[in-house]
């Protein structure tokens, strides 16, 4: 599974990090992924993820305000 999280058009509510603490947290003013890795202007996080893991990101997709977290 991949996560990605267009940073620039985050707008730091909060949200992915109240709903999915294990893959997000608040840096500054934005949330990032935790392990994930720049490419371009998104933030990319691939590997293996547990259920629980897999679930709070698809939580955490659908209610990002801005629409700016994807699983794919």
């Amino acid at each position: 599974m991949k996560v990605v999280h267009e940073v620039e058009k985050c707008i730091g509510c909060g949200t992915c990090v109240a709903l999915c603490p294990a893959l997000f947290e608040m840096e500054g003013a934005k949330a990032k992924l935790k392990d994930g890795k720049m490419e371009g202007s998104n933030c990319v996080l691939e590997r293996e993820f547990t259920p629980e893991e897999q679930n709070c990101a698809k939580q955490a997709e659908q209610n990002c305000p801005v629409s700016c977290i994807h699983i794919e």
